[in-house]
């Protein structure tokens, strides 16, 4: 077992290759591993007569297809935001998620433009260049763009990040855009990173500004529903929320004591007591960021290196720049790896890249239609396709499973012991993928596809057998002219015929492979041969008689030559 699955590994590794295959094709070329393993497995195995190691082999085949991670050498755009403000998703980017089976952990950083968001990203991915960094002070992200890299403190799990165009741009002059903008990282992450010059007022208030347009952007529930119960469903559903601020040169002191760059954002965060459209409007943006995200973390950085290097920051390497800089991006990379959870929807199930893909085209065809995104039909538009994709997947693995252990015709025993060896398996294999399949629809949908296939593969073992059956039943009788013609017109000749008879009938039983019917076939062939046995017998009969009339005549020790041949 464990050369074929290396096998298999050795020839995945070696013929898949990113991007150029799509998951159409990478399933085929999974088919065509996973045959050639089982093959070599089939070959060398020994007494696996219940097909456990069989079915082991497979698991591991299907558990190593799931755990690739897809090696994107650089970001892709995500979603792409056009020139007149409308928002599309590429194409290429689902397909990448398509791809990924594993959960996801996704962080993405939203902040003001031009003010190093994608190097902290690319920090988080590992490498010195990856997200366009820019450098002038234009925007230069545009839309969403997405890395998919393998977590490196979680096996079995992708870490995206996901690099969202810059705030405030002032060529693109469009608030609402902004907005959507950051419902949508909001929406698709388990971990947003506001990215900020400084910590002062005007940035909690420009901050706060854009999460109170977020409850105007984000319905949690289909159907009209208090706003008290709407802001405790949206403290559920927002992701973690970290403040990035960058560039910070002051101290971290409260009234001369230093604290910690969390108490700091607390301090920051704290509200003012009174009434008044000032004081309502320093609370308001504060009070927003304390509900929607009451888990909050806060990392300062300082300059990396001095004002004339910045825009070649990139092409630096490290030990040019600030030792407090990598020391403070150290410590962010560190939390977002160990902290940062995976992404969840409502009801507590965890997300793969290939349910964020559904999450992104239905979140963003929501909001194209004019509509706002609703996390209640996002979540159900996904299950019905997830759902979908669990019957063909579970049906999948039991038409795989029965064709490559059960070679027709086999005994009926046979087929039910692998029928009911895959169809569990099958079953198993639907609910790993499925979820709020309500009232089992989809799950009896599978159960039914499963029995129409084993009803009509039973149907072609019957009538194998049945073909098998009469040809054999046709191939050991004998030349009954001949035996006719030799003995059976003769006293006596029933008792060769029985004799005949009964040798069929041990060279039939004796034909491997006759099937389930085989009995069934040979009862009908001793009915139809019922009369001529009777014929036979009776002829038999006379002829004995006539022989003891003519006996009694002449005595047998009076009998000449030429009386044998007068009386014969």
């Amino acid at each position: 077992m464990q050369s074929a699955l290396t096998h298999y590994k050795e020839q995945m590794k070696e013929r898949v290759s990113f991007p150029s295959h799509t998951q159409k094709e990478i399933s085929d070329l999974h088919g065509q591993c996973e045959a050639a393993a089982v093959h070599i497995f089939l070959e060398c195995c020994f007494k696996d007569e219940d097909q456990r190691y069989l079915l082991e082999l497979m698991k591991k085949q299907e558990a190593a297809m799931a755990s690739n991670t897809v090696a994107m050498p650089t970001p892709v755009c995500l979603i792409e935001n056009s020139s007149t403000g409308q928002l599309h998703v590429n194409q290429q980017a689902l397909e990448i998620l398509s791809q990924i089976d594993q959960p996801v952990v996704v962080v993405a950083i939203v902040g003001l433009y031009r003010t190093g968001k994608s190097y902290l990203m690319n920090k988080l991915a590992g490498k010195r260049s990856g997200f366009s960094l820019g450098a002038t002070i234009q925007s230069h992200t545009k839309g969403i763009w997405m890395w998919c890299v393998p977590h490196p403190c979680k096996p079995g799990h992708t870490l995206v990040l996901l690099d969202t165009e810059g705030l405030g741009d002032v060529e693109k002059g469009d608030q609402k855009n902004d907005c959507w903008i950051l419902a949508l990282a909001v929406l698709l992450s388990s971990t947003l990173v506001y990215n900020k010059h400084l910590l002062v007022k005007c940035v909690f208030l420009r901050a706060g500004r854009y999460v109170t347009e977020l409850t105007d952007l984000i319905k949690v529930k289909s159907q009209d529903s208090a706003s008290d119960e709407e802001d405790i469903h949206f403290v559920r559903y927002f992701p973690q929320f970290i403040w990035a601020v960058r560039d910070f040169t002051l101290e971290l002191k409260i009234e001369g004591v230093s604290v910690s760059a969390d108490e700091y954002l607390e301090h920051a965060l704290s509200l003012k007591k009174g009434f008044g459209k000032k004081v309502s409007d320093y609370n308001l943006p504060r009070e927003c960021i304390r509900r929607y995200f009451p888990t909050r973390r806060c990392f300062v950085f300082v300059a990396p290196t001095a004002g004339e290097n910045m825009s070649r920051v990139e092409s630096m390497e490290e030990n040019e720049l600030s030792a407090t800089f990598l020391q403070a991006a150290k410590q962010f990379c560190e939390y977002i790896f160990t902290q940062s959870t995976v992404k969840t929807i409502k009801g507590g199930h965890k997300v793969t890249g290939r349910m964020l893909g559904s999450l992104v085209s239905t979140y963003v065809d929501t909001i194209s239609s004019g509509s706002v995104p609703c996390l209640d039909n996002a979540v159900l538009a996904m299950a019905q396709i997830e759902n979908k994709a669990a019957v063909q997947q579970g049906l999948a693995v039991y038409q795989k499973g029965m064709e490559q252990s059960v070679q027709i015709p086999v005994t009926r025993d046979r087929i039910s012991e692998q029928h009911r060896k895959w169809e569990k398996q099958a079953l198993e294999t639907f609910m790993k993928r499925s979820f709020k399949d309500d009232g089992h629809i989809h799950q009896k949908t599978l159960v039914d596809q499963i029995i129409s296939h084993y009803t009509e593969l039973v149907k072609r073992n019957d009538d194998l057998h049945r073909n098998m059956q009469q040809s054999a039943c046709g191939s050991v009788r004998p030349d009954e002219s001949q035996s006719t013609a030799r003995s059976l017109s003769t006293p006596g000749g029933y008792k060769l015929y029985c004799e005949d008879r009964d040798h069929v009938v041990q060279q039939f039983r004796a034909t491997p492979n006759k099937g389930t019917k085989a009995e069934d076939v040979l009862d009908q062939f001793l009915k139809q041969k019922k009369i001529e046995a009777a014929s036979i017998l009776l002829a038999d009969q006379k002829l004995t008689e006539n022989e003891k009339q003519i006996a009694s005549k002449y005595p047998l020790h009076h009998w000449s030559i030429t009386t044998l041949v007068l009386v014969l």
